[in-house]
């Protein structure tokens, strides 16, 4: 999924909200009595929110990268 795919609701979230809501649905999908239909759902939303993450990261590393080649000239 590409971050183009990502919902906007998603893309607002930060690192720590992204995060707390990935452990909402996964202790809700270790539920037993959870519905399958459901939880195709809740698995989505948790593949949009982890490309979210990965994108978060990879912006967080270009700065990073950027500011040490800065540095080191």
């Amino acid at each position: 999924m590409k971050n183009e795919n990502i919902p906007a609701d998603v893309k607002s979230k930060s690192l720590k909200e992204a995060r707390e809501e990935i452990n909402d649905i996964l202790n809700k999908l270790e539920n037993k009595d959870t519905d399958l239909g459901g939880s195709i759902e809740d698995y989505k939303r948790l593949i949009q929110l982890n490309n979210h993450i990965d994108a978060l990261f990879k912006k967080k590393i270009k700065e990073i990268s950027s500011i040490t080649k800065e540095i080191k000239k």
